[in-house]
């Protein structure tokens, strides 16, 4: 396309020629795309499962450390720093189940045993069982409805990919 077809004084139909973009700008182009969370092809899976858990996750990260600094500072367990290597290996592990959420479904499984430890805490420190089926149940809500959600989207781009006005 030229610069006279740009500014739309040319008499050539729209959509009469593909875009052809250099180097650079596709370099932008896929940047921009990837920092925006547009998945590339293939990859529509579970991603807004993934992004809901990654957000529970997040926030259970904040709820865990401070556990193992209420457990370090009540005394709770003997010797007393085992309450901050608590919190602090289970803030391990949400860290890597973070890190590892676009990696399959091991994010997703890490998540699940997260919370089963989450909830194990509750033996030494009781008021973290409230918490613990608090973020449970959150986790569970959000692994249903992402999931629900991916299926929904997949079966719309499906449809929409086999009907006829997308092929125009």
């Amino acid at each position: 396309m030229n610069r006279r077809d740009a500014h739309g004084s040319g008499a050539r139909p729209e959509g009469d020629e593909e875009l052809v973009l250099s180097p650079s700008e596709t370099l932008a182009h896929n940047s921009a795309m990837r920092i925006s969370g547009a998945a590339r092809p293939g990859t529509q899976q579970h991603r807004t499962q993934r992004a809901l858990a990654s957000i529970v996750l997040g926030f259970e990260l904040f709820v865990v450390v401070l556990m193992g600094l209420t457990l370090f500072g009540l005394g709770t367990l003997e010797p007393r720093e085992l309450g901050l290597y608590v919190g602090g290996g289970l803030a391990v592990a949400i860290l890597l189940g973070l890190a590892l959420m676009r990696v399959g479904r091991v994010g997703i499984v890490i998540g699940w045993a997260v919370h089963a430890l989450m909830l194990a805490v509750a033996i030494i420190l009781p008021m973290a069982l409230i918490v613990g089926l608090l973020f449970t149940a959150l986790w569970v809500y959000c692994m249903v409805k992402g999931a629900r959600i991916d299926r929904d989207r997949a079966a719309w781009i499906a449809a929409a990919e086999g009907s006829p006005e997308s092929r125009i």
